[in-house]
């Protein structure tokens, strides 16, 4: 079962590589078509050489957040493939984008060697009509991400297992990252002949899914988002939210005649078209706007008032960053984690729950934001009568109060140790200390090789990788690697989520720069 769960994580890890690219898309979309749309017609007419000038850069900016969505499948069979591969990942990340080419030309070759063409299904059921379509030029299932998701694990798979063989010197050429090439060619052809018999059970099993929660309102957006807050903790919680963003199991929508699969691409489709007068209102993940714009800084601020008076300053210098960043840019584990890990009952039993609640009143109040922290709303100003946005005038200090009570109320009645609260020192690197720590002894040195220190060297780390968030760390040996405390205390880290020899160690916005000095340190690409 752990060992499960660890593949599960990393899996959910390399998910988020691809998830880059939808930043862009919800910005050059909405800004592009905003300004076409709306913005230029009224005041810069295209009747000049100036005015078609300045249309064609926002019709490229458009362009591009599109070639992003559409091509979503390659995205993530590269994404993955990379991700996962434990060395060579330059080889891995191509591997992917030939596993993922050769198996859908595979599958389409197959199915019309039984006479299973365009002219053929057009003839059949709207059902199976859906299931078949032109993806990048080639014509075959229309699996959305999941042909990515499939290309990126099978390539990364063979990757790792043979991209150290070695051949005889006369076949030395086909050694190595070529040999997987090989590998690959010919694995696409068996699973291609699977999917042509296995992909129809699958896909009528997805729409089963999206009826089925379409049909079940309002306690199916609770659950969605009670789930997506319970699994963040174990690294898992994009297992439930990518099939409803991205693919089918979202729901699908025909916008100017262009048809969308997934919340998020639909609202990006609904963002460009000039005819449609709204974003769809059941789109999920509208919650997060009131939780990360104003509930999490009322937990916040219970946490701070609950603290004892000597400690309120040096709460305030923890939680008030964390607070920042989650309204700027949406990263909301830096404040979750401050009582996650020293109140647990606090977290799941009534922050997640809370958490639902709110996915469930933004539905009711009909606010369809694009996007969920302050600076991913930007392109939603340039639209505001597509977002239903003036509820939140009163929604957004509501939700600010409640949760505050809320917290304010667990804190003291069952005397939870928050920030603040215990007899433990409250630990803050700042500034002036970190650089006390740079000019030390070996053992407080610069920050990541005290990392891999603490992983128990080098040689017993056996893959690293990152989230948005946190370091995704495989050891050989668990017992090697330092205690929950070293890394709070003396390590930086907010805190570390352990399940048999996988670790998670949460640092923040900044880990991708640490991952990238460890990487550096490990000689690793």
């Amino acid at each position: 079962m752990k060992r499960l769960q660890e593949k599960l994580q990393q899996f959910a890890g390399a998910m988020m590589v691809p998830i880059i690219l939808f930043v862009l898309v919800g910005f050059y979309v909405g800004i592009g078509f905003a300004f076409m749309n709306y913005i230029l017609p009224q005041w810069l007419p295209a009747t000049n050489f100036f005015g078609q000038f300045v249309k064609s850069i926002f019709n490229m900016l458009a362009g591009m957040g599109f070639l992003f969505m559409n091509y979503l499948p390659i995205w993530f069979a590269v994404g993955i493939s990379f991700t996962l591969a434990k060395k060579e990942k330059g080889w891995a990340a191509f591997s992917g984008l030939i596993m993922y080419f050769v198996y859908i030309t595979a599958i389409g070759k197959y199915a019309n060697s039984f006479g299973v063409n365009p002219d053929y299904i057009a003839t059949q059921s709207p059902n199976i009509q859906a299931m078949w379509g032109n993806v990048a030029g080639i014509w075959t299932f229309d699996m959305g991400i999941f042909s990515g998701l499939i290309a990126g694990v099978t390539a990364s798979w063979l990757h790792n297992k043979f991209v150290s063989t070695e051949f005889h010197a006369s076949f030395a050429f086909f050694s190595g990252p070529k040999y997987v090439i090989i590998l690959i060619t010919l694995a696409a052809m068996p699973m291609a002949i699977v999917t042509y018999y296995v992909w129809p059970f699958i896909a009528a099993g997805l729409q089963g899914i999206t009826h089925f929660i379409a049909s079940s309102g309002l306690l199916d957006t609770f659950v969605f988002g009670a789930l997506d807050k319970a699994l963040l903790p174990f690294g898992i919680h994009h297992l439930i939210a990518f099939p409803i963003e991205y693919s089918s199991v979202g729901g699908t929508m025909t916008i100017d005649g262009v048809l969308y699969e997934g919340v998020r691409n639909i609202i990006n489709g609904q963002a460009a078209s000039a005819t449609a007068t709204g974003y769809i209102t059941r789109n999920f993940t509208t919650g997060r706007v009131l939780f990360q714009l104003a509930g999490l800084p009322g937990a916040a601020a219970a946490m701070w008032y609950t603290a004892k008076k000597e400690n309120r300053k040096k709460v305030a210098s923890i939680v008030i960053p964390a607070v920042v960043t989650v309204m700027l840019v949406g990263i909301s584990e830096p404040i979750e984690y401050t009582f996650l890990f020293v109140a647990p009952a606090l977290y799941w039993l009534v922050y997640a729950p809370l958490c639902g609640l709110m996915y469930v009143i933004a539905e009711v109040a009909k606010i369809s934001i694009n996007g969920h922290a302050l600076f991913f709303m930007i392109p939603n100003l340039f639209q505001p009568a597509k977002v239903h946005a003036m509820a939140l005038l009163w929604l957004l200090p509501l939700t600010f109060g409640l949760y505050f009570i809320i917290f304010k109320f667990f804190i003291e009645k069952f005397n939870l140790k928050t920030p603040g609260r215990g007899d433990a020192e409250i630990e803050f690197m700042t500034k002036k200390k970190y650089n006390e720590i740079k000019k030390g002894e070996t053992a407080q040195d610069a920050l990541e090789p005290r990392i891999v220190e603490a992983l128990g060297g080098a040689s017993n780390i056996d893959s690293i990788s990152a989230c948005a968030t946190r370091l995704r760390v495989n050891v050989k040996d668990n017992s090697l690697v330092a205690d929950d405390d070293a890394w709070k205390n003396y390590l930086e880290a907010m805190g570390v989520v352990r399940s048999g020899n996988t670790l998670q160690v949460i640092y923040g916005v900044r880990v991708t720069t640490i991952l990238t000095k460890i990487k550096d340190i490990l000689n690793l690409d």
